[in-house]
């Protein structure tokens, strides 16, 4: 960090707070040039990657962490399921995704992550999720659906 007054790059911290934003830190400086020995503020943000959704039709969109938890709500809706449990999911989704080789990310690789997370909270939940997610046309679409997860579990 240089000096703003001067342009050392010989400085000490001498206060460190964290910032009403969350991901800032504040930091006091102090420069160790002995002709200036001015004190400066700096504000260290955590960068994070902007993550782009690839849909279907080719589309791009920015990823927005609301759409997942909306969904898993919405499968949710009337079960058993609390909703910090709900929430952790949807964190670790979010976790994963920021952890992909790439910040472009196709919406089906979403969709499984979301269609597991729903396999382990509830299995009424992921049937509903997976109806919407799939797109089945008719019952039989849903039947098979419903018998290929008994099968597995």
């Amino acid at each position: 960090m240089r000096c703003p007054y001067c342009g050392s790059e010989e400085n000490r911290v001498i206060d460190k707070r964290d910032n009403p934003e969350p991901n800032i830190t504040r930091r006091r400086r102090e420069c160790l040039d002995r002709k200036c020995t001015k004190r400066f503020t700096t504000y260290e943000r955590v960068e994070t990657l902007e993550l782009t959704v690839v849909k279907k039709d080719g589309r791009r969109e920015q990823f927005d962490r609301e759409k997942i938890l909306s969904g898993l709500r919405k499968a949710c809706e009337k079960r058993p399921v609390p909703r910090e449990r709900i929430e952790n999911a949807v964190s670790d989704i979010e976790f994963k995704l920021r952890n992909h080789h790439s910040t472009e990310i196709d919406s089906k690789v979403i969709g499984n992550l979301v269609m597991r997370k729903l396999k382990g909270l509830d299995q009424v939940a992921y049937i509903r999720f997976a109806s919407v997610y799939r797109e089945f046309s008719d019952i039989e679409a849903f039947v098979k659906e419903a018998e290929k997860f008994m099968k597995n579990n």
